[in-house]
């Protein structure tokens, strides 16, 4: 593996299948930090969203607590986001997005610095994440899920199912970076 340029990374594990089903390793620190990807996991977190057309975020947690993710659907298919919120980034406000599924098995790596959220592209879909910080609820944050020009792959006409929680975030305009550049713009994802 190479280092990679952007922060946000689409990782593409493989899969080694025979008759029986497939086996695939989704996590080596080893080769994480091969692609300048250095931190630590330790917390697991586990969503389920039944209805299709639910999203989740835009959100991010501020330091001292502040976590990157490592993103993946293990049932369904979901459109993953994040978006550079990062004081003094030449791409600030900029976003990438992928489709992650159980079926691709591709998974994204969200670091600090960017608002992560994914919209659900059938019912019942499943989304597992590892974060670096654990839940700290006095600094949760979060920006609106239509105040960065998200390309969402919502249906003509349609609105996505939010939490009352997500409905009431500020807009990108409003927000405040408290993450600092670390000298690494967005690009695109490969």
């Amino acid at each position: 593996m190479t280092h990679a340029m952007s922060p946000v990374q689409l990782i593409l594990p493989k899969r080694f299948a025979d008759p029986r089903g497939w086996f695939m390793e989704v996590y080596s620190e080893p080769k994480f930090r091969e692609r300048g990807i250095d931190c630590d996991f330790v917390q697991d977190n586990h969503s389920l969203s039944i209805p299709a057309f639910t999203l989740r975020g835009l959100h991010f947690q501020t330091p001292p607590h502040a976590q990157d993710k490592l993103v993946r659907c293990v049932r369904g298919r979901i459109f993953d986001v994040a978006v550079d919120v990062r004081r003094d980034s030449p791409t600030f406000g900029k976003w990438v997005g992928a489709e992650l599924s159980a079926e691709n098995g591709h998974q994204l790596f969200v670091p600090v610095g960017f608002a992560h959220g994914f919209l659900t592209l059938e019912p019942d879909c499943e989304v597992t994440y590892k974060v670096s910080a654990l839940y700290a609820p006095e600094c949760d944050g979060g920006i609106r899920w239509d105040s960065a020009g998200v390309d969402w792959p919502l249906p003509a006409g349609a609105e996505p199912i939010l939490s009352d929680k997500d409905a009431q975030l500020p807009s990108l305009s409003d927000f405040s970076a408290l993450f600092p550049y670390n000298g690494r713009p967005l690009g695109p994802l490969a």
